[in-house]
């Protein structure tokens, strides 16, 4: 059993996915070819947004969203505790102090009620501008941007969007990766859509925005090559992953998305009573670029994964330490207690989940863990 089966995947869309590689290499266009432009409208207008700039990885997505906005040295930048290290490493990396907000139990993302209080906490201080706040769209769910809109608006923030693992998430009627003023997603393979490298885009509506961010990305490139008029970055996606990310873009849509919530469906029909399944809010929709149960405390994660193992079943813990206890944010002051962060790190664990996933595969899963949490 594979945790997320790119094996499976790519036998799936082989056909479409060698030719679209061959024709890369039959043109040689390796470094922005029509493909990349191509992937760009295309996952554009998927997310309903006017623009999409393709580049290197998602680090370097939020890396460029933030340059934009000129987010320096004395700013403050609200980000979730529990997230992946590039969330809040990003902010620290432009010499911005990232301000850790706790999560929601459920839902594992951004809590409103302690984002608007951090804020005040930081402007009680008076020591930092607070700038942006960057939700994420953790395990494939987006954030609720109602209630993130309604307080950034209040305190004249931007809003960042870390979609890395939310690709495909919907609230009512719109995508992830248009929540933002400017939102971002990866490419990483293990990713809801991910190619066979490193990938990344940023999305925005905003035309200024995307030309700048166009520049950035290839050494704050002129009108042409030669011409630099800003510092920029080496930060292209390069034409081969551009053709592996379209017939994946097409299958995504087709089938895909509504497959990997099938499997998330019938995990949760089979684990609802037994354990911490994830929750969808009403009007949300997951990607689900992870299925993530939560466990009494450590040792009972612990012991389940171990049992898991002896069947062979792979699992990971998404994320073992909070962003607020990464030894490199030592010393840095803390703005906020983040209980439920803390809990998450300590009882969290993630179950095979792909598109491809058999029912039959499923039930042996739930069927350990039942005897696991049950004996």
């Amino acid at each position: 059993m594979q945790f997320r089966d790119l094996k499976k995947q790519y036998d799936t869309l082989k056909p479409s996915i060698d030719a679209s590689i061959a024709a890369v290499i039959n043109s040689t266009s390796f470094i922005s070819g029509p493909q990349v432009k191509e992937l760009e409208d295309r996952l554009a207008e998927y997310v309903g947004v006017k623009h999409c700039i393709t580049c290197a990885n998602g680090t370097d997505a939020l890396t460029m969203a933030l340059m934009t906005w000129d987010i320096g040295p004395g700013d403050a930048v609200f980000v979730p505790d529990f997230t992946f290290f590039a969330t809040a490493e990003t902010v620290a990396f432009e010499g911005a102090v990232p301000v850790f907000v706790d999560v929601d139990d459920a839902t594992f993302n951004m809590d409103p009620d302690k984002l608007e209080k951090a804020i005040q906490a930081v402007l009680d201080e008076g020591k930092l501008t607070p700038r942006a706040v960057v939700p994420v769209d953790l395990f494939g769910l987006p954030a609720s941007y109602p209630e993130i809109r309604r307080i950034a608006e209040k305190y004249s923030l931007k809003i960042l969007e870390d979609g890395a693992q939310g690709f495909g998430g919907m609230i009512g009627d719109k995508r992830a990766c248009s929540f933002g003023d400017i939102s971002t997603t990866s490419f990483f393979p293990a990713k809801p859509l991910g190619c066979y490298g490193d990938g990344g885009a940023i999305f925005t509506d905003d035309d200024d925005i995307a030309a700048y961010l166009k520049s950035i990305r290839v050494h704050g490139k002129g009108s042409y090559k030669y011409e630099n008029i800003r510092v920029g970055l080496n930060s292209r996606l390069d034409t081969i992953q551009a053709a592996v990310l379209l017939p994946k873009l097409q299958a995504f849509q087709e089938h895909e998305l509504e497959q990997v919530n099938g499997a998330a469906a019938a995990y949760t029909e089979l684990l609802k009573d037994v354990v911490n399944t994830p929750m969808v809010p009403e009007g949300y929709l997951s990607s689900w670029a992870q299925y993530t149960i939560r466990l009494e405390n450590r040792e009972q994660r612990d012991g389940l994964q171990a049992a898991l193992k002896t069947r062979e079943i792979p699992t990971m813990i998404y994320y073992p330490i909070s962003m607020h206890r990464q030894k490199v944010f030592t010393g840095m002051k803390l703005y906020q207690e983040c209980p439920a962060a803390e809990r998450l790190c300590e009882t969290v664990l993630s179950l095979p989940m792909h598109p491809y996933m058999e029912k039959a595969d499923i039930e042996i899963v739930a069927e350990t863990i039942q005897d696991f949490l049950m004996r």
